[in-house]
């Protein structure tokens, strides 16, 4: 059975990625508020390393009590930087709600190793629009595991949102 057109266009982000269902508003307006840009991102082994609320494929809503302080967060294939640029751009075109915070772009290597240069320019462009805080490639991750030392740039990405990595025994 199809559903009606305005159904469809409900159940998408303002940028085209599929919406999953609003969780419960955030502990505090003041949290970070990991919004991904297409699935797979990463958002939530963020949340779970770096605290906050994962709100998925939306923009939280600040009136609701949701978090006003954002991090945009996307792979770093072409489909994934695409994504970012559509989300930042219905960031700027006021597609978000009033109130948002824009704190960083967070890109998550897709694959280990150097990018090629198309899409070292395309990153250059988004950094002219945000702030973009690069995670380097984790193998663990892959597999559903954890890492036995964090790289720096988790650290650096912790100090630039005011929180602390959370220990690896806490988040097990």
């Amino acid at each position: 059975m199809r559903r009606p057109a305005s159904a469809a266009r409900a159940a998408e982000a303002p940028w085209g990625e599929q919406r999953r269902p609003r969780q419960a508003g955030a502990r505090s307006r003041d949290e970070i508020g990991w919004v991904k840009a297409h699935g797979g991102a990463g958002a939530s082994t963020l949340t779970e390393l770096l605290g906050g609320i994962d709100v998925g494929a939306r923009w939280p809503e600040p009136a609701r009590g949701e978090p006003r302080r954002i991090v945009l967060v996307g792979r770093t294939s072409a489909q994934g930087l695409t994504s970012v640029s559509q989300a930042l751009g219905a960031l700027n075109d006021g597609k978000a709600p009033q109130g948002l915070e824009l704190v960083a772009v967070v890109l998550v290597a897709d694959t280990p190793g150097r990018l090629p240069l198309s899409l070292l320019r395309r990153i250059r462009i988004i950094r002219s629009a945000a702030h973009v805080h690069r995670v380097p490639w984790i193998p663990a991750w892959r597999v559903g595991g954890r890492p036995r030392a964090l790289p720096r740039q988790l650290s650096t990405l912790a100090h630039l949102l005011g929180t602390d990595l959370r220990s690896e025994e806490s988040s097990s």
